[in-house]
């Protein structure tokens, strides 16, 4: 796959000792067979995709893994966030139990956050641990869901439930890839790129608002400049907190109203990014009523928010009590300890902490939230 970009390529390091691994993000990598040089030794490979991916680049990663490899297989999946389940899962399983592949097989996830979340989930469990690679092909998943390896699956009754903490060999950020994706999906992973500054860089923000526009339009130096500054603010988090003990928690701002959208719609409604750029809207709201950001905070988040092609207001989940319905669905949020709602408020520009909220207040952010 020939690149029209002269970008050059550059690596972030994710620095977690034996674990750590590569972040590489340039143009023309999915296509050429030297991105995968010094992967662990094995005879066989395994890409996973999905059903709208794999006609677009299955075929260009397949040639360049046939150096590598004395077999490149494919397994192709149903596309969405519905599909990220048990059922779905068990054909990574079958596609690598058909073919008799061992302990060294590495896995390829080509595709979105599902693909990544799922291949790597299967990675972690199979024989008890094979490698993989992730070749994010959204934004979202270049920026976010393919780094620090956080893995799972769905539960009817929670986004995310099922899952282990598993990190990948190398990312593999082919930044040619984002001009094939649909507009909604840029916009969704836009919506991860701006959750970054306000918990961790106002001077990024301040980057974003500028450019906005350049993103919008897919200008290649745009786009390399906002997945490695999100890649290096999400690389420092994950190293001093690999399982989500404590600091990671920050990297969830405006997740736990955006699951609670997402799981009361029903899987595949709204796009995560959709459901965080919303969710990050409520949780600057939640933020200024308990006294910690000013009202032009929260006005600046809405309007790059909007800016960005993303929905800030959110959907009704009940007739009888919206508020109820998602205080329901956040207690089942992982971060939720003892039933109590834990929430990522900013605690000041570039600063976040995770802390509960009495329910009348999170009912007040919900009713002026909600349409």
């Amino acid at each position: 796959m020939a690149s029209n970009s002269p970008l050059a390529t550059q690596q972030v390091f994710i620095d977690l000792g034996e674990r750590s691994y590569p972040i590489t993000i340039g143009a023309g990598l999915l296509g050429d067979p030297g991105t995968y040089l010094n992967l662990p030794t094995a005879s066989t490979a395994l890409i996973v995709s999905n059903d709208t991916v794999a006609p677009l680049y299955a075929q260009a990663l397949q040639q360049s893994l046939q150096g590598h490899y004395n077999r490149v297989l494919q397994v192709i999946l149903p596309d969405g966030e519905a599909h990220k389940d048990w059922p779905t899962l068990q054909l990574i399983f079958d596609a690598l139990l058909a073919n008799g592949c061992d302990r060294k097989t590495v896995l390829f996830a080509l595709g979105g956050g599902v693909v990544g979340d799922m291949t790597g989930f299967a990675a972690a469990c199979y024989m008890r641990g094979v490698p993989f690679v992730q070749v994010p092909t959204t934004l979202l998943a270049q920026v976010d869901s393919s780094v620090g390896g956080k893995t799972a699956i769905n539960h009817p009754l929670g986004k995310n439930m099922v899952g282990a903490f598993y990190q990948p060999e190398r990312v593999i950020c082919d930044l040619d890839v984002l001009q094939t994706l649909p507009p909604r999906e840029l916009s969704a992973g836009l919506a991860e790129i701006i959750k970054y500054g306000p918990i961790a860089d106002m001077a990024f923000l301040d980057w974003i608002e500028t450019n906005i526009g350049a993103l919008l339009a897919r200008e290649p130096a745009a786009l390399a400049h906002a997945v490695r500054r999100s890649c290096e603010i999400k690389a420092a988090v994950v190293g001093q907190d690999e399982r989500e003990a404590g600091l990671r928690a920050i990297l969830n701002f405006g997740h736990t109203f955006g699951h609670a959208i997402e799981s009361g719609l029903g899987y595949g409604q709204w796009l995560h990014g959709e459901g965080v750029g919303c969710g990050m809207v409520m949780a600057a709201r939640l933020s200024q009523r308990l006294g910690l950001v000013d009202a032009a905070f929260v006005e600046r988040l809405d309007a790059l928010v909007q800016r960005a092609g993303l929905p800030v207001v959110g959907p009704k989940l009940s007739a009888a009590d919206n508020a109820g319905r998602y205080l329901e669905l956040m207690r089942v949020d992982k971060k939720a300890e003892a039933g109590e709602i834990r929430f990522v408020v900013i605690s000041g520009p570039g600063h976040a902490t995770v802390r509960s909220a009495p329910d009348a207040l999170v009912r007040e952010v919900i009713d002026v939230s909600c349409e």
